[in-house]
């Protein structure tokens, strides 16, 4: 039997007709750009989310850099985010040349609240709550930190498309939240797109201004040098269809990971834990082993594909040679990269495929 760690196809197959009708009606409107497809998703997405707005942009790599821009973090600035973050955290901030600093993971692989106080100081204007997996960070502890200390909330929730902490989803706590719709995300777009969320209106028109050449309403009048970042009319509009089913997507990736989570009997296997206070969409299925590569290997050999979600932590990649970090400095970030695996975790995956993932890592020797 052969296994992808992702299989878009079995999702658009769920509801192929109504991407292919929606598709369509999109190219029958002749308008592919800034249209009522994207205002329409706009206005859906905050209300899923319970932010009061939402802008449309290119990519979650877009969103992480307009957000620091319009909150005014630049040189001479730093921000805190999680050691193990995925590199375009990193460079969101580096792109607006503030410097990012590094706060090592806890037990649930996602940013350590209880020891981002210690890398506080005068320089310090924010911090990025990455919810990684498809979790929430500590939020309470976040923002009791952000409001003690005057530090805006920036939330990274490119994984955490459903995913609340308490009573609230991410993406409506923090300041700011920058999204990503990258095909394989739970509300995966059919290719490239982002999105901001806020509940400041001055940040969300902010955010209009600039991803349209920095241009408020009419062309060619330009008041500030934007980007062009903006999320099409076909993305917007295949979107919105997928939106009405996230919750549907996200309940069946929880049966699967529930699967995982009670047939998995390998001491040498441990599954990533749920922080108490958060729920999970399992963007990913992580797993922890300390002979991942083994593990892995195993797998591929026995048809089943897995990805590493990150091997490189980004202290120690080449693009961030400049920062002057060594391997050790950050050993937690380190120890995880060197151990996590992610599962099979797709929507439309079959049980007879559950049960051959299970039944191979029950008999994984190492």
């Amino acid at each position: 039997m052969e296994i992808q760690a992702n299989n878009l196809k079995r999702q658009f197959d769920l509801h192929a007709g109504e991407y292919n009708r929606k598709a369509l009606e999109v190219l029958d409107s002749g308008w592919y750009i800034l249209g009522k497809e994207v205002k329409e998703f706009e206005k859906e997405f905050a209300s899923y989310i319970g932010s009061k707005y939402c802008a449309g942009v290119a990519s979650g790599m877009d969103a992480l850099t307009i957000a620091f821009r319009i909150l005014g973090i630049g040189k001479n600035d730093e921000v805190i985010v999680c050691s193990n973050a995925y590199i375009a955290c990193v460079m969101g901030i580096t792109l607006n040349d503030a410097t990012p600093v590094f706060v090592e993971p806890d037990e649930y692989d996602n940013l350590d609240a209880d020891k981002i106080e210690e890398k506080i100081n005068a320089h310090t204007r924010a911090i990025l709550a990455v919810h990684l997996y498809g979790q929430s960070c500590d939020m309470t502890k976040i923002c009791e930190l952000a409001r003690k200390y005057n530090l805006k909330v920036v939330e990274d929730c490119a994984q955490a498309h459903g995913t609340a902490w308490k009573d609230k989803k991410c993406g409506s706590i923090g300041d700011i939240a920058c999204w990503s719709f990258y095909p394989t995300k739970n509300l995966g777009a059919f290719g490239d797109g982002g999105a901001i969320t806020t509940n400041d209106p001055e940040y969300d028109a902010q955010v209009r201004v600039i991803r349209n050449y920095g241009s408020k309403k009419l062309h060619y009048e330009n008041d500030i040098i934007g980007m062009n970042s903006r999320l099409d009319e076909m993305q917007a509009g295949l979107l919105r269809v997928k939106l009405t089913y996230l919750d549907e997507l996200n309940k069946e990736r929880n049966r699967i990971a529930k699967r995982y989570l009670t047939e998995v009997q390998n001491p040498l296997i441990r599954p990533l834990l749920t922080r108490p206070g958060s729920n999970n969409v399992y963007h990913q299925f992580v797993i922890h082993c300390a002979k991942r590569d083994q593990l892995m290997a195993y797998l591929k050999e026995n048809g089943i594909s897995t990805i590493i979600h990150y091997p490189i932590p980004p202290h120690l990649q080449k693009a961030y040679e400049c920062l002057g970090y060594q391997k050790g400095d950050f050993p937690i970030a380190e120890k995880y990269a060197n151990e996590v695996l992610s599962l099979p975790m797709y929507n439309g995956m079959t049980s007879e495929e559950i049960d051959y993932v299970i039944d191979k890592l029950n008999h994984f020797e190492g």
